[in-house]
């Protein structure tokens, strides 16, 4: 074991255990770490002038944003949907501001920032020895999710993720996700990680509604005045192991703060999946249109949600 420690303004941040990337890049974490170690009040100093820079002058994937807005809003105004992209931007630069918060935020933090309006519904369920899933969506700050049911619960707090092909960014983002206590599955080995732990009580959050390759595309509904593709993963996983699945609602309070709401959609039903249909999937994504018209601001408009067509 190798100890790493820098200090900033009298606080110390450190590297007990190497991180299993190149030398090269141990600045970088000291950096992000160190960073995290300011008062959010500060950061979100740092958060107002990156918006300027992000909208105004590189202009990051502007095409995108307005594109999204005009497909899914037509019947609102150009200057509405202007007001909207702008209220995006501020929210995601705040979002990857909290993001790097997450580095060294403390746990009662956590828990003074994150509100759950109703984690009975969940408890019964895994209380009472049954794992339950829940389907998120890139709304409100995504990130600080599951690190929040981790210090919440009083049970295991999951999630399936697709790692990073960046090497650095992939065990940095992997230290943040984990370092409150929860874990995380590789997408890749979630079929092998229910099957050995399909008695155990515990919450397995998956984000779903990316966009899936074309070619893996199992489901179609319109979402957004737009057909979409939705992955499955979730409900598949519930029709075979009989799980139930909640739809976990994000609402921004105010910078900073986040409200969740669990909706129950359904247990996992063998029968639809044997028929071919996707029932979970359908309410889903119409608890995440309902979320996003209260909210528009709070979705990730500059992921490229719609870029496949329905063949």
């Amino acid at each position: 074991m190798q100890l790493m420690c820098c200090n900033f303004g009298g606080s110390f941040c450190c590297m007990k255990n190497r991180p299993d990337i190149p030398l090269r890049y141990y600045p970088l974490w000291l950096l992000l770490k160190g960073l995290s170690l300011l008062p959010l009040r500060v950061l979100y100093l740092l958060s107002d002038f990156l918006y300027l820079l992000v909208y105004y002058l590189i202009g990051y994937r502007r095409k995108v944003v307005d594109q999204n807005l005009r497909n899914s809003f037509p019947e609102k105004g150009e200057e509405e949907r202007k007001l909207i992209a702008k209220q995006f931007y501020r929210q995601f630069v705040d979002i990857i501001i909290e993001i790097l918060k997450l580095g060294s935020m403390r746990r009662e933090e956590m828990r003074r920032r994150i509100h759950f309006t109703n984690q009975e519904v969940l408890d019964e369920y895994v209380q009472q020895g049954t794992p339950a899933i829940t389907m998120g969506a890139h709304a409100g700050n995504w990130e600080w999710i599951l690190s929040a049911g981790a210090v919440q619960f009083g049970f295991p707090a999951e999630g399936i993720y697709k790692p990073l092909h960046n090497r650095f960014f992939e065990a940095y983002m992997l230290h943040i996700r984990s370092r409150l206590g929860a874990r995380l599955i590789r997408m890749k080995d979630t079929m092998r990680d229910f099957i050995r732990n399909r008695q155990v009580p515990r919450v397995i959050a998956m984000l779903s509604d990316q966009t899936p390759p074309l070619g893996e595309a199992q489901y179609w509904t319109t979402f957004m005045n737009q057909d979409a593709a939705f992955y499955v993963g979730a409900e598949k996983l519930a029709n075979t192991f009989g799980y139930p699945v909640l739809y976990l609602e994000v609402t921004r309070a105010k910078r900073g703060h986040y409200v969740l709401t669990f909706h129950p959609i359904g247990m996992g039903n063998k029968q639809a999946a044997d028929e071919g249909e996707f029932p979970i999937t359908e309410t889903f994504a119409r608890m995440l249109e309902a979320t996003i018209r209260r909210n528009p601001a709070s979705y990730l408009w500059t992921h490229r949600r719609w870029k496949h067509r329905r063949s």
